[in-house]
C-alpha cells in the first residue's frame, strides 16, 4: 500500500513539474520584436519561393512530445488559401494558430489567446485578415444563408460601420483591415486580465494583412 502511494505521489510530482515548466513566466521565449522579425523573414522566403520548411524533422516531432513552445499566436481566417505555417515558412510547434471564417473574435478565441500567452509564453499576438475574404464578401452582400453564417456576419458588421464613420470606401480591403482593428480593440477592451498580463510581460499585439496575389504579409500600425 505504501509503495503504491509513493509511486502515485511521484507520478503526480513529475506530472506537475512537467506542466509547470511550460508556464509562461518560466519560459525564455522570443521577444515580440524577435518574433515579428522571424515572421517577416519566413514570409520573405515564401514570397521568393525559397521556403526552408523548418521544424519538420523526426527529432522535432520527438521534441514536441515534451510540450509546446510556440513563439507567436496568430488569429487568422480559416480560408484554405491562408495557412500561417506556409506563408510564414514555419513548422511544428512554431505557431499557436487560431482560425475561423473571417477571423472573428469570441469568448473561445479569447480563451485560446490567453492560453497561448499565459501558458505557452508567447510574446507576440498577430490578428491577420486577408485579400478577397469570403466572410467579408458575404457580410457586404447582406445575404445570410443560415443563422450560423449570420452570427459570423454580425461580428463583422461593426467594421463596415467603422469604415463609414471614417469616410472610407466600403469595399472588401477596407472592411477586412477595419475588422482586424476591431478584433484588436474588442480583445483589449473585453479581456482586462490579458491586458494586465501583456503589460507586465511585454507582450505585443499587431494587425496584419495577407495579399493572396503576391503572398506578402503587411504588418499594419494599430489605430490610435
Amino acid at each position: 500500500m505504501k509503495k503504491n502511494v509513493f509511486i502515485a505521489s511521484l507520478a503526480f510530482a513529475l506530472f506537475f513539474s512537467c506542466n509547470c515548466s511550460f508556464a509562461s513566466h518560466d519560459i525564455e521565449n522570443l521577444s515580440a520584436k524577435e518574433a515579428i522579425q522571424k515572421l517577416k523573414q519566413g514570409n520573405k522566403r515564401f514570397i521568393s519561393n525559397k521556403a526552408q520548411h523548418p521544424d519538420e524533422s523526426k527529432e522535432r516531432k520527438k521534441e514536441m512530445l515534451k510540450g509546446q513552445h510556440p513563439f507567436v499566436v496568430i488569429l487568422s481566417c480559416s480560408d484554405s488559401r491562408v495557412p500561417p505555417e506556409l506563408i510564414f515558412d514555419q513548422g511544428l510547434g512554431d505557431i499557436f494558430e487560431i482560425r475561423n471564417a473571417g477571423n472573428v473574435l469570441n469568448e473561445h478565441v479569447i480563451g485560446s489567446i490567453e492560453y497561448a500567452v499565459m501558458h505557452c509564453g508567447v510574446k507576440l499576438i498577430v490578428i491577420m485578415g486577408h485579400q478577397d475574404c469570403g466572410a467579408i464578401a458575404a457580410t457586404l452582400s447582406g445575404v445570410s444563408e443560415t443563422k450560423y453564417i449570420q452570427a459570423l456576419e454580425d461580428s463583422i458588421k461593426p467594421a463596415i460601420e467603422d469604415c463609414k464613420c471614417k469616410g472610407l470606401e466600403i469595399n472588401s480591403d477596407n472592411v477586412v483591415k477595419a475588422h482586424v482593428m476591431q478584433d484588436i480593440k474588442e480583445l483589449l477592451e473585453q479581456d482586462i486580465d490579458l491586458v494586465k498580463y501583456m503589460d507586465k510581460h511585454n507582450v505585443k499585439i499587431v494587425p496584419a494583412y495577407y495579399h493572396l496575389d503576391s503572398g506578402r504579409v503587411d504588418f499594419m500600425k494599430l489605430d490610435k
